[in-house]
């Protein structure tokens, strides 16, 4: 907020649900004039002016889905100084007339929100986006703010050099969710793993991201069939379908959204307890944001992907018929996310290493490596020793899909041709399939014993890997253990910083969730706008009788409790009648607090 109202381009790079919008938000109220806002969906621009009007904020937006008159009428606002934030399209704020017009307006700054799409380095690349670079052109003096949840120190540096900042100050958060919990798992039923994560959140709302709009179509009408509320979503469907299925999930009259990528940037909706990637996205920054759409309102949310070699294989085949200039980039990307797929690290430190963070912890409790869902190689040391040594018998000079094949005994003809299969490390992991030798090989490579080189990414044997071959470090090679007979329960995932279910009344908490809806409903707005999950969680809890009480209650201001809070209060009156459950506790010493 600092660089907004001290006048000074900035690049900011803030996880999912980690506050870029208040950044913009916030001291647009504070600074004469109109701050414009530029956001790629016009379903964002829709969410977001609508909870800020909710919260008593004079914002608007203008898309293709308005009436002349309702342009106007956002025009005559802007003119009469009675809008503080106007949300555009890039493609909109860079037209001719667009800019004509806020010449003539006093602006107080512009915020490119999802910044990482004007960057081919980025995970999201739009061509529109680039024509951003002619605003410090347009508009002279103005200030201009680049958001994003996911880039790299690369991905930063090009926002910059597109939008031709001016000495920007680049700030970047942390990209810690500790709230999420995070598991990977090789798919091998998808139907069956996904209802797996399903149950253990019934009646809590989750994405589901499929690769194509096939499996899109099929996975949903699988879970439809098998009488879960489910919808799906992807850009085959016409707009007006889109509509009402994200609407439908936003107020919550279903449960489930299956989709592609194409869902989710302009969903704004902080109570999704689970994301599930049915297959595997094709970068870490992707995977960043579309898991992060999880536990945005603070409380546990699980993050589970289920990948193959197939959907390695698609993406490399899809990228390779991309565009030249991005090719390279995305095969980069690509290469991180299966690493990260088929790695044995803690889930939490890769991705913070990924973008530049470090992870202090030994464990973070919160992945399935760290929370020991995965199994050791019971001699992991001999194994990986067969393994390296036979990448030095190959003289360091092929790579990991050939290793594999020597290692398992393959008969295939450039082996037996190149008479490898006189060494002795040939055949002598015959006992254990192909692809699960493949993965250990990619398990040394995370754990740095082996590294991949040049174009074909031949493996090298590294320091770390020369002490393994002596015996002097033992790897971590990892198995999936049999599921779990007993399902795990959605408080397993809590830890001790995120609130949890203890004290809610889990039956109130489910009647102010159906007033929450009709609430929603009745004023056309997402759900969450009216209150969040950890909002009606503490009204279960502290079951306030009063407007004071309530004003106590997490999440609510003058403006909510003046506008719900006789219809919430009224609700818990009557529910604690019925019941006889006692109201206006006092969560601290209900639970031994000060």
């Amino acid at each position: 907020m600092g660089c907004v109202l001290e006048g000074r381009d900035s690049v900011v790079v803030l996880p999912t649900g980690g506050g870029k919008s208040l950044c913009f938000q916030a001291p647009a109220l504070c600074m004469p004039g109109l701050a414009v806002v530029v956001s790629p969906l016009i379903s964002l621009m829709k969410d977001q002016v609508d909870a800020l009007r909710t919260c008593g904020v004079p914002a608007g937006c203008i898309n293709s889905t308005y009436s002349m008159i309702e342009r106007q009428r956002v025009v005559d606002e802007i003119r009469a100084d009675r809008l503080k934030l106007l949300y555009v399209a890039p493609e909109r704020l860079v037209m001719d007339r667009t800019i004509s017009f806020l010449q003539t307006v006093q602006l107080a700054f512009i915020a490119v929100d999802e910044a990482h799409c004007i960057s081919a380095w980025g995970h999201d690349f739009r061509p529109e986006y680039r024509e951003l670079s002619i605003l410090k052109e347009a508009y002279p003096g103005i200030c201009v703010h680049a958001y994003t949840a996911t880039a790299t120190h690369h991905v930063r540096d090009d926002i910059a050099r597109q939008l031709r900042l001016t000495d920007p100050e680049v700030l970047v958060g942390s990209f810690d969710r500790p709230n999420l919990v995070y598991k990977v798992a090789r798919r091998h039923d998808r139907l069956k793993q996904v209802r797996e994560v399903v149950d253990r959140h019934r009646g809590e709302s989750g994405i589901i991201y499929c690769i194509s709009r096939a499996e899109v179509d099929r996975l949903a009408g699988e879970l439809a069939n098998l009488g879960y509320r489910v919808l799906p979503y992807h850009a085959g469907m016409a707009d007006d379908d889109r509509r009402k299925n994200q609407e439908a999930f936003i107020q919550e009259r279903i449960d489930i959204m299956v989709a592609t990528v194409a869902f989710g940037m302009g969903i704004d909706k902080s109570n999704v307890r689970y994301v599930v990637h049915a297959g595997m996205p094709k970068s870490l920054e992707s995977y960043q944001q579309e898991s992060g759409r999880a536990g945005r309102d603070g409380l546990e949310g699980e993050c589970c992907l289920f990948y193959s070699d197939r959907d390695f294989m698609l993406w490399k085949n899809l990228i390779a018929r991309s565009e030249v200039e991005s090719q390279k980039a995305s095969l980069g990307l690509l290469s991180a996310m299966h690493d990260y797929a088929t790695g044995v690290v803690c889930r939490r430190r890769v991705l913070l290493d990924y973008f530049g963070e470090t992870y202090a912890a030994a464990s973070c409790k919160a992945c399935d490596v760290c929370l020991g869902e995965l199994e050791l190689v019971e001699d992991a040391l001999t194994t990986g020793q067969k393994i390296l040594s036979c990448v030095v018998r190959l003289n360091q000079f092929f790579g990991g899909d050939y290793t594999a094949m020597v290692l398992h005994g393959s008969k295939d003809q450039r082996i037996l041709g190149n008479k490898h299969d006189r060494l002795p490390t040939y055949g002598v992991l015959s006992g254990e399939s192909r692809r699960t030798i493949r993965d250990w090989i990619e398990q040394l490579v995370g754990q740095d014993y082996l590294q991949k080189s040049g174009e074909y990414n031949v493996l090298k044997l590294t320091a770390e890997g020369a002490r393994l071959l002596r015996g002097e470090v033992t790897p971590r090679l990892l198995k999936p253990k049999p599921p779990p007979k007993k399902k795990a329960s959605a408080r397993s995932v809590a830890r001790g910083e995120v609130d949890t279910w203890e004290g809610v009344d889990r039956g109130l908490f489910e009647v102010l969730r159906l007033l929450r809806r009709e609430k929603a409903v009745t004023r056309s707005v997402p759900a969450y706008v009216i209150f969040s999950d950890a909002a009606l969680r503490d009204m279960a809890r502290r079951r306030p009788s009063s407007p004071a009480g309530f004003l106590e209650v997490h999440g609510v201001g003058h403006k909510r409790c003046e506008d719900h809070g006789e219809a919430f209060i009224n609700c818990m009156r009557e529910y604690c009648s019925k019941h006889d459950v006692s109201m206006d506790q006092d969560p601290a010493v209900e639970h031994g607090g000060a």
